[in-house]
């Protein structure tokens, strides 16, 4: 059975209330050559819904990464923990960027689990990150760096 096609002012309120910015990896959408995708938080599949409260902003690699999933191990612990949630988890609770303002660095078991399955420090994001930097478009202002 196909998937009701969210309506063009849930993606728009999806993309206003994210600033932009994946929900998960906190890319710019507005530096990328595609357009971000809406992400169910809690899959279609396990019983998730199209409504807001249940959307999140995220770039296409984030997604994809993601897919059906709301759980993974923690890389530290090997214990299956719930992936990071937009709609619940505070972004700043879990995730800090690295002194070199370019690697993600866990900060809990939910942070270092959503880190490792989304895959966010992958060789190619971090070298975007990095030519983001230089330009002053990354990290995002409102994003906490390590002391």
């Amino acid at each position: 059975m196909p998937r009701p096609k969210l309506s063009d002012s849930t993606q728009q309120q999806v993309r206003h209330r994210a600033r932009g910015l994946c929900e998960y990896c906190h890319a710019n959408e507005r530096w990328q050559y595609v357009q971000f995708t809406i992400d169910h938080v809690i899959p279609l599949s396990a019983g998730g819904s199209n409504d807001p409260s249940n959307l999140a902003l995220a770039c296409f690699h984030c997604n994809r990464r993601k897919s059906n999933r709301s759980d993974s191990l923690d890389p530290q612990t090997d214990i299956a923990v719930a992936l990071f949630d937009p709609r619940r988890d505070r972004w700043s609770e879990h995730f800090i960027w690295a002194r070199d303002n370019i690697s993600l660095i866990g900060l809990t078991p939910k942070g270092r689990a959503t880190i490792a399955l989304l895959d966010l420090n992958r060789p190619r994001i971090l070298a975007i990150r990095a030519a983001d930097r230089e330009i002053s478009r990354h990290p995002p202002a409102t994003d906490p760096i390590q002391s």
